[in-house]
């Protein structure tokens, strides 16, 4: 072999490697739902939370999307993520919020067709991702140990008047927050208002902050209503709710923008299991009794 010629092999491989590489590391093209049936798979990002996706193959969540990859024909498949990467995992880029603004930057792999794990609706996110409609009610409430000396509010029928009350238990106490998901106190205008908040570090596992704030080193934590209602049954007699901080919310399924025949599809299959009842099926399973804190939500497709 002449070295001209053992030369342009050496090229030739080099490229090949590199091609490779970079096959690898190029993230999937986002799919609509033309493209998830031709792959046969639904591929669903779900983060460890409350009853939503419980982490042992079962969920509110899961069982939702489970019955959606049947409705259009294809299988189902679950990808763990978490609140600080489950927008890059479904969009394939970098997420740099800076207030209202949000930029995507980069270039990532993409994991995932659509986001459902008791995803807030918020408006910060509504600028990148494509919501459907809503699966699911909540709202953000503070919340105290039981043997602190604050007492509930007595509520009233204007809510707005009950979270600036609930807001003066706070002053200048320490508040438990989680930034980057739906208890980021930016959200709720918390941010740069003077509270002493303390943000949870340790991990991105929502279920972590009731156990945080019984190590008696902060004051209060935020919580929102589905967390709420399994915290206060775990933790029965230790801690109590002392009234909202937000306005009511809405949890929904969260696709690129580009998927918008995939999100209708979902919407119909949503509608179709409220009107014949085994969305309220799913509800009583993993949340039993939340129908009586939102009855207007719940009767919606009745």
């Amino acid at each position: 072999m002449t070295e001209e010629k053992r030369i342009d092999m050496t090229v030739r491989l080099h490229k090949l490697m590199l091609a490779l590489i970079l096959a690898i590391l190029a993230p999937s093209a986002i799919a609509d739902l033309k493209e998830v049936r031709e792959r046969g798979e639904l591929r669903h990002i779900g983060i460890r939370y409350a009853n939503f996706v419980t982490g042992a193959g079962d969920g509110f969540d899961v069982e939702l999307v489970q019955g959606f990859a049947r409705h259009i024909g294809v299988k189902y498949s679950l990808v763990y993520s978490d609140f600080y990467s489950v927008v890059s995992d479904l969009l394939g880029k970098s997420v740099n919020r800076n207030g209202s603004e949000v930029e995507l930057v980069g270039n990532l792999p993409i994991k995932g067709d659509m986001i459902a794990s008791g995803f807030t609706v918020l408006p910060w996110r509504q600028q990148i991702l494509l919501f459907s409609d809503a699966t699911f009610p909540s709202q953000v409430l503070l919340v105290s140990r039981a043997s602190s000396i604050y007492k509930p509010i007595k509520g009233s029928a204007n809510l707005d008047n009950d979270i600036a009350e609930t807001r003066r238990f706070i002053g200048k106490k320490s508040l438990l927050v989680m930034e980057k998901t739906c208890l980021d106190p930016a959200n709720y205008d918390l941010k740069g208002k003077g509270y002493d908040l303390r943000p949870y570090t340790r991990s991105s596992n929502i279920n972590e902050m009731v156990p945080t704030l019984l190590e008696g080193g902060v004051e209060f934590t935020l919580l929102d209503v589905p967390s709420a209602i399994l915290d206060l049954q775990k933790w029965a007699g230790r801690i109590k709710v002392l009234g909202p901080i937000s306005h009511t919310q809405e949890l929904a399924a969260a696709f690129p923008k580009s998927s918008p025949q995939l999100r209708d599809a979902f919407n119909a299959y949503l509608r179709q299991i409220r009107k014949d009842g085994s969305y309220d099926a799913l509800v009583r399973k993993y949340y039993p009794g939340i129908q009586r804190y939102f009855p207007e939500f719940f009767s919606r497709g009745a």
